[in-house]
């Protein structure tokens, strides 16, 4: 790098009444750059000057890099308590309209309060952001957005402060649809952003983003100052927000598909496809009109555990290729270690039909999964798969308090019944099935997500499918899915107490509101699904269950 490109060069910029310090480094005029980096610094006595190194690391990277100080902050006007998230973003919006390439791609990089100013910029700028660099970020109530900050005591505190009022935050949803490349980078010890908001930015930013969560276990919250002293981690930092800049992140996974291809053929559009959890799922459509699915581990927790889980999804894959009345993927391709790919990914054909959540046609869907999960407990592989392995336990349990939730917790306070084993798909829910038709020409088209398939009793599986469809369309339609996949042949499910054990095990692992499970459902349409709703069905749904086999 010559030393023109490493010169960091001031400037001012004057928007809203004030002037803003800013400094600039990388590409000159008119050359080209690979992108313009955009590094904003979070709140109190934040300023630019603790993300000189960054700068110059982006510029060293072929980047136009530009760092400033908010009104109030560092060398520029203002002051601090009439600051706001919306004159934050507003500001940011100026210096980049002003001093970035014009339509030219933006990387934005947002220390703490700048979670949220990086957040509200990829609402604004759209598409035109290629990558995000989040260091311990926060993220805040639609309310506060407007509200000056104040001397710590006014309003803006006041909605802050409040617990939780960060769950709904706008900035949330935003990151939850972004689909380029991201990289959240989280301290060992952060006395600032509360735990539970890190793991929602992760939550959201593993939905659809090229996504990659950095832990630096030593340090603390002002990664600026850990970056000042830490020039490593700066080039780590770096280099991993700008892989694959240009193909959203993920160069590495499309030359490995491409490989993976039948010889001569070639994608020809990617779509992101919604109702999954654990894993995101793109179609791909290929140059001939063949599609594919390419299951891909994002999540910190799942891709750690994705050596096993893809590994056992493709063995499985293999296995119901040779049986009939299981309408399962055709396996083409695993990287379960991500040897090969940005993370580790499952390319397998597309099955037709889509998943139904409605309530159309519900009483003959219904009859088809307990007829489907029947047909699936009859598969006899050569080789066992792993023995099934339990969600809760009466330690870990999260039950609301009361007589009922004792009692319920009281039944899995034992050692399994003894089961006749079967082959389990172990996560069967009307969200893993596909549905062809209406009416009479209704059809179950596809079963998918073996990952978790393992061997153990028939009532776990009938245990998980009954909840999900309480949750989905109230208790007592849950309670009885037993009788009808029994009437369609399916192993005879335990007596009594040991039939309520594998029901009550499964149905507790959602306590309190199963929230969880059903955020895929949401997306699917089915925003009727609050938490005081679900919260309601599975209190429900417990009682019923006791009632009847207690």
């Amino acid at each position: 790098m010559n030393g023109r490109m490493s010169e960091l060069i001031p400037f001012t910029h004057a928007v809203d009444g004030e002037r803003l310090s800013g400094l600039s480094g990388g590409t000159g005029p008119g050359e080209p750059a690979r992108a313009t980096a955009v590094l904003l610094h979070g709140a109190g006595n934040g300023s630019k000057e603790r993300l000189l190194p960054l700068l110059s690391e982006f510029a060293a990277h072929g980047c136009h890099a530009l760092a400033f100080d908010f009104s109030g902050h560092g060398e520029s006007t203002g002051l601090l308590p009439e600051l706001s998230l919306r004159r934050r973003f507003e500001q940011a919006v100026s210096v980049i309209d002003a001093h970035a390439r014009v339509d030219g791609p933006l990387v934005l990089v947002g220390f703490s309060m700048s979670g949220q100013t990086v957040a509200d910029l990829v609402r604004h700028y759209g598409d035109r952001v290629a990558a995000l660099g989040l260091c311990a970020p926060a993220v805040y109530a639609a309310q506060a957005w407007d509200v000056p900050f104040g001397a710590g005591d006014g309003r803006f505190s006041e909605i802050i402060r409040r617990p939780g009022s960060w769950r709904e935050s706008p900035a949330l949803d935003v990151l939850r649809r972004y689909e380029g490349r991201a990289v959240l980078a989280v301290p060992g010890t952060d006395e600032v952003i509360p735990p539970a908001v890190t793991e929602a930015v992760s939550e959201a930013l593993a939905r659809s983003a090229q996504f990659t969560h950095w832990e630096l276990p030593e340090a603390e919250h002002r990664l600026g100052l850990w970056f000042r002293d830490h020039p490593g981690d700066v080039r780590e930092f770096v280099t991993a927000v700008l892989a694959g800049l240009g193909e959203q992140g993920w160069t590495a996974t499309r030359a490995w598909v491409a490989k993976e291809l039948p010889e001569g053929r070639t994608v020809d559009k990617s779509a992101f496809l919604s109702g999954g959890w654990s894993a995101q799922m793109r179609r791909l459509t290929l140059d001939d009109g063949t599609e594919l699915a390419l299951r891909t581990f994002v999540k910190p927790f799942f891709r750690r555990h994705a050596p096993g889980l893809l590994a056992r999804e493709a063995e499985i894959l293999t296995l119901l290729a040779e049986q009939e009345g299981v309408p399962a993927a055709e396996l083409i391709g695993v990287d379960a270690t991500a040897e090969h790919c940005d993370h580790p990914s499952l390319l397998m054909s597309a099955l037709p039909g889509r998943v139904r959540v409605d309530e159309e046609d519900l009483d003959p869907r219904v009859d088809l999964l307990a007829a489907q999960l029947a047909r699936i407990h009859r598969v006899v592989p050569e080789q066992r798969p792993r023995l099934y392995q339990a969600w809760t336990s009466p330690e870990r349990v999260l039950a609301p308090e009361g007589a009922l939730w004792e009692r319920a917790v009281d039944v899995i306070r034992r050692d399994p019944p003894p089961y006749e084993g079967c082959f389990l798909h172990r996560d069967f829910h009307p969200g893993n099935v596909l549905f062809t038709g209406s009416g009479a020409g209704l059809r179950i088209s596809g079963v998918v997500d073996w990952v978790e398939t393992s061997w153990g009793p028939a009532d776990l599986d009938v245990a998980h499918c009954s909840t999900a469809l309480a949750l989905l369309y109230g208790s007592e339609c849950g309670l009885g899915f037993r009788e009808r996949y029994e009437a369609h042949g399916g192993h005879r499910q335990a007596d009594g107490s040991d039939h309520l054990y594998w029901r009550l095990l499964d149905a507790l692992a959602y306590a309190p509101d199963a929230v969880k499970l059903a955020g895929p459902w949401r997306e699917l349409g089915r925003i009727d699904l609050t938490p005081e709703v679900l919260a309601g069905r599975l209190e429900a749904y417990v009682a019923g269950l006791l009632e009847r086999y207690a």
